[in-house]
């Protein structure tokens, strides 16, 4: 019988795969969008590029370790203090000594590269919410968010706070709601359901207008156009250059608006760039290898037995897939803009590094969780009874 074709042999495979291609994707689309910025502030056209591949490189070195570290040491108390304590103190640090840019102090001065500490809380809340649930189900235990019984969600919280005191309220929300959803997902009882919901929505409304710039954007974002040379200006220029892109495209390096037209279009509105550059069909690209990729996610959480390496892989799909169709809706104007990047898409050497980290994680689950599957390769496995 003639062998069926595959791309991959595997779910880690294909994840890798795809990762990697948008890396590629990326890459292209930093090198185009970065071009102007940087030699206007750096007189050097390649400023971004150059860091964006270092990064790569470095990311390269933690995927590999983090894919063949046994992600089940993550679960042991010592190392989830260990991970909470540099994550706290790298925030507090932020705050004291960070680097100030857009009046947000988000940024730790390395000599050769800045950190952004909230990237790592991101993959530390993922990690520490994963493990309280994962020995919840194990045990068969309540799910609640009962500070008595409940520190866990506490340590959320204070790191949710911290990075909104920076400001970023944004990053804040990521922090705190991908955890949230886990705790839906593993099955949260219905009264606590109920209690989130009524509190996070007060809790938001209050810090989306606590601050005049942010009630500024939230007035923006119903009508971008009536202010369309102030506080809409971002998002006008952005839905401008994603509809200027028609189907095909301008062509690579050949999209006008990052000539000082679209603020950060290499960073949170990268997408933006590339569809101007690479038109609907890049746009339809990047769907089909995000969608490609929460199907892998998804296929990796069912085949896995250990509930807390379940919950780790449904979280990390939430901060990579989740974030990347919240940067899209922001950018074409289906949400405000609260400066969610587009993972392993915008620049930004700590958001990579911890993306390709996270995902060596989820190939670190499905490595060691022993499931009988069958081969991709016309290869059956048969279970002798």
């Amino acid at each position: 019988m003639k062998k069926q074709r595959r791309f991959w042999i595997n779910d880690m495979e294909a994840l890798t795969y795809i990762m990697f291609i948008l890396i590629i994707i990326g890459t292209i689309n930093i090198c185009s969008a970065s071009l102007i910025t940087a030699y206007t502030d750096f007189e050097n056209p390649y400023y971004f590029l150059t860091r964006h591949l270092i990064s790569i490189l470095v990311g390269l070195v933690a995927f590999a370790a983090s894919s063949r570290f046994n992600y089940k040491r993550l679960s042991h108390p010592n190392w989830q203090m260990g991970l909470i304590a540099i994550t706290i103190l790298s925030l507090a640090a932020v705050l004291l000594f960070g680097i100030t840019v857009n009046g947000s102090r988000r940024w730790l001065p390395l000599g050769f590269m800045q950190f952004q500490p909230s990237e790592l809380a991101k993959i530390v809340t993922i990690i520490i919410s994963s493990s309280y649930l994962g020995r919840c189900l194990d045990k068969k235990l309540p799910i609640t968010i009962d500070p008595r019984k409940n520190i866990v969600f506490i340590v959320c919280l204070v790191i949710a706070g911290f990075v909104e005191a920076q400001p970023d309220m944004g990053t804040a929300m990521i922090i705190l709601g991908i955890p949230i959803a886990l705790y839906f997902i593993a099955g949260l009882d219905k009264k606590w359901m109920g209690i989130i919901c009524g509190v996070g929505a007060i809790l938001l409304a209050f810090l989306a207008t606590f601050q005049s710039y942010r009630l500024d954007r939230l007035k923006s974002y119903w009508d971008p156009w009536s202010r369309a040379q102030d506080d809409g200006y971002q998002i006008v220029q952005s839905i401008l250059a994603i509809g200027s892109g028609e189907f095909s495209g301008m062509g690579l390096g050949h999209g006008f608006s990052k000539y000082s037209y679209l603020p950060e279009s290499h960073t949170d509105f990268a997408f933006a760039v590339l569809c101007q550059e690479m038109g609907f069909i890049g746009a339809l690209v990047m769907f089909f290898l995000l969608i490609a990729m929460a199907f892998y996610f998804i296929k990796i959480a069912l085949h896995t037995k250990d509930n807390f390496g379940k919950m780790l892989v449904c979280g990390i799909m939430l901060l990579i897939v989740g974030q990347a169709a919240a940067n899209m809706a922001m950018v074409v104007g289906l949400l405000p803009v609260i400066g969610f990047p587009l993972p392993f898409i915008s620049y930004g050497g700590t958001s990579l590094i911890l993306n390709m980290t996270s995902m060596g994680l989820v190939l670190s689950v499905n490595r060691h969780n022993k499931t009988t599957q069958t081969n991709s390769t016309n290869n059956t496995t048969y279970i002798k009874k």
